[in-house]
């Protein structure tokens, strides 16, 4: 069964989960049992939702290891457990119950985990081996700022029947008289029967005002996806035009009910416009957007010194942030409300032998490591792309290199993303970049 069950959610576009790797690429996100929760980010409020606090038990062949158990009752049969996890501080393999499940190399950027197919009903023991990287070449001299150890990691749970993932946009009408609300809503029946789920949204403009509300039913057959579109006018968004400064964001709502039921709900926040990139130049609402880009920015551990910090790059005319490496979630968030455009870079550093292009001398150019790669850039694409800050993607800093791997990452990038540029400094008058 368990077999089956991965069988099934690797064909899913934006999940992706291996044979012995229980990894997924997913946006970033928890569900909420109310909606003034969803709306307040309560979780504690929120039922079968636990902060990933563990303790730390062993230190063994230069490996730390933490756990924090879990238990797992019947109730749980009709459910997913996912378990987010950032700030490890080093490499770092997953075991549940002493059964190795992912061995992660990137330990910046957040990672999320299907861990259901692994768990048994009773008592259960998620733990986390620190080690060290077997790639340490990929991010030579990155150090992050001092995070809180398994800060904001968590374990949360769906119904086996729920929404997956999605994808969201607010662009302006080829009339340009009027807004296109472009929301894409995954659902995944994991039972083996048909079931049918209702999913609704709505949508709040930034004064508050209801502009567009709706509910679609959908039949699934068992271990099957399927995606809810809905694509409604939003009209008077010209008055709310975010990005460049402005700030102003829609408030989103996706819900889930079952038998009638409200069962679920996913807070989302949307700015109103489209950044396009042509001819070498970034257009917003049909002007030209000039970018005044601040590198090297990257969010502290304290989150208001970091807003304030963005509130000030704004007022010494910044309006684009371009960070080292993949940042936490609610940097994001807080470049969306401020209305700050960001460049989002994959955690790539390897600067070390960068100019031998011969095969396996430089990492770019070995192919032993393009797993490596692309779990890199997908884990910085799947996060982030939901977020209207995030304007064009980076592949790594300008002297990591160049060849097949890199190919491989901007190929990988420009078969699920468009109309974003991607973007390598070090590409040095190669095919793979938009610059």
């Amino acid at each position: 069964m368990r077999n089956l069950l991965f069988a099934i959610v690797a064909l899913l576009s934006i999940i992706s989960v291996e044979a012995q790797n229980a990894r997924i690429y997913r946006s970033e996100f928890i569900t909420y049992d109310k909606r003034e929760d969803a709306v307040a980010d309560n979780r504690t409020q929120t039922a079968r939702y636990f902060d990933y606090k563990p303790q730390r038990i062993a230190v063994a062949g230069g490996e730390a290891r933490f756990v924090q158990k879990i238990e797992i009752d019947a109730t749980m049969n009709d459910y997913n457990l996912f378990f987010h996890i950032e700030n490890v501080g080093s490499a770092y393999t997953i075991f549940i119950n002493n059964e190795p499940i992912a061995d992660v190399e990137d330990p910046i950027t957040p990672a999320d985990f299907l861990i259901s197919p692994y768990l048994r009903q009773g008592v259960n023991e998620i733990m986390v081996g620190e080690r060290q990287s077997r790639t340490p070449q990929l991010q030579e001299n990155i150090i992050q700022p001092g995070f809180k150890q398994f800060e904001n990691s968590y374990i949360f749970a769906q119904r086996r029947l729920a929404v997956r993932d999605f994808n969201i946009a607010l662009e302006p009408h080829e009339s340009r008289e009027y807004a296109k609300l472009k929301l894409d809503v995954i659902i995944a029946n994991d039972f083996n029967f048909n079931e049918t789920i209702q999913v609704g949204f709505d949508i709040y403009d930034p004064k508050g005002k209801l502009r567009e509300f709706s509910v679609n039913e959908l039949e699934l057959e068992g271990r099957s996806i399927d995606t809810l579109r809905f694509n409604p006018d939003i009209y008077h968004a010209y008055n709310f035009k975010w990005g460049d400064g402005q700030p102003p964001l829609y408030d989103v709502m996706i819900y889930v009910k079952r038998n009638g039921m409200l069962w679920e709900y996913i807070p989302l926040k949307i700015g109103f416009g489209k950044t396009e990139y042509r001819d070498g130049k970034y257009f917003r609402f049909d002007q030209v957007l000039h970018i005044q880009k601040k590198e090297h920015f990257n969010a502290t551990d304290d989150r208001h010194q970091t807003f304030v910090a963005i509130e000030q790059l704004k007022l010494r005319g910044y309006n684009t942030l371009c960070p080292d490496y993949p940042q936490p979630k609610w940097f994001y968030d807080m470049c969306d409300k401020a209305g700050m455009f960001v460049i989002e870079r994959m955690n790539l550093n390897s600067p070390t032998n960068s100019n031998i292009r011969s095969v396996g001398g430089t990492p770019a150019n070995d192919p032993a490591l393009v797993d490596e790669y692309l779990t890199r850039a997908k884990a910085m694409y799947y996060r982030s792309r939901n977020h209207s800050c995030v304007i064009a993607y980076s592949l790594g800093s300008a002297d990591s290199g160049n060849g097949y791997n890199m190919y491989k990452v901007y190929e990988w990038i420009k078969s699920v993303e468009k109309e974003r540029p991607v973007f390598y400094e070090g590409a040095e008058g190669e095919w793979n970049t938009d610059l």
